[in-house]
């Protein structure tokens, strides 16, 4: 068997087990299932396994840390996710958290296994500079994972703020965090994920301009994934004033990500992101 047959299949499992995790978890969240939960969590830690198996076998293929493909770029992200989802299982009250986290890391992960390859659309020509893209893409990473969970905290917002409007109670409310907790949690991850994505366009900045490839700095990406990042700084401006309501700063959360998922699908019309190496 070769090492891309038996990484297809680890794939494979793990998305099966993703399934019935997430399947565990959605029962937990609707009638309170302890075993379920349990089930869920455990399946989820063996997910985590198989993934770490997966970019190990990625790492042994590229001789070197995986990273310079959209295929291993969401390999990563889908990683990521699982990790932060058990670290929310092990706080009270994070049911709803990892059902959300779990839906988008499976996604992204299922999205993986039928769009893209792992051998495919390499940025070989950058190979001058891979110290400065290693870093770039390691951050952009994890200010996406940290965005993601914030995102998943604003929508939760909404939700209990919604019911509560509303007057709707019922079990599944009581067991949300409240809404300062809610609204907390969400600013944190964005706060995180914020200076890790300017950290990140820093250090791109730095890898075109030592490849001698300062044209790229006009690239649509560039533009667009600054217009992100200053949505992000506006939603920080206006929290830390006060001023803006906390439905407003949910929905102005949710609004920053929406544009960061259709900023990641630009990469193909960028010069620098296309991942062709030209």
């Amino acid at each position: 068997m070769s090492d891309m047959q038996l990484l297809n299949g680890i794939y494979d499992a793990a998305l099966l087990l993703y399934a019935l995790s997430l399947l565990f978890v959605f029962s937990d969240c609707l009638y309170r299932n302890p075993s379920g939960k349990r089930l869920g969590t455990g399946l989820l830690v063996v997910v985590g396994l198989l993934q770490a198996a997966g970019l190990g076998i990625r790492f042994s293929q590229e001789k070197g840390l995986p990273i310079f493909t959209p295929y291993d770029f969401l390999f990563w992200f889908a990683f990521s996710i699982v990790l932060t989802s058990l670290a929310v299982a092990f706080t009270r009250g994070g049911e709803f958290t990892i059902l959300l986290l779990s839906m988008a890391g499976f996604s992204v992960f299922l999205l993986n296994r039928v769009w893209l390859t792992a051998g495919g659309h390499t940025l070989e020509t950058w190979s001058a500079v891979y110290g400065w893209l290693t870093m770039h893409v390691i951050l952009a990473n994890l200010s996406f994972a940290a965005l993601t969970l914030g995102t998943v905290f604003a929508i939760l917002y909404l939700f209990l703020h919604t019911r509560l409007k509303s007057k709707q109670w019922s079990d599944r409310i009581r067991r949300l965090p409240n809404l300062e907790t809610t609204d907390k949690y969400s600013y944190t991850a964005i706060l995180v994920g914020t200076p890790l994505l300017a950290i990140s366009l820093v250090v791109a900045s730095l890898s075109i301009v030592s490849e001698g490839r300062t044209l790229l700095l006009k690239d649509l990406k560039v533009l667009t994934t600054l217009i992100g990042l200053g949505i992000y700084i506006f939603y920080i401006i206006f929290k830390k004033s006060g001023r803006r309501s906390g439905v407003s700063m949910a929905r102005w959360a949710i609004l920053g990500y929406a544009f960061t998922i259709l900023n990641f699908l630009l990469n193909s019309l960028s010069g620098f992101h296309g991942w062709s190496g030209e």
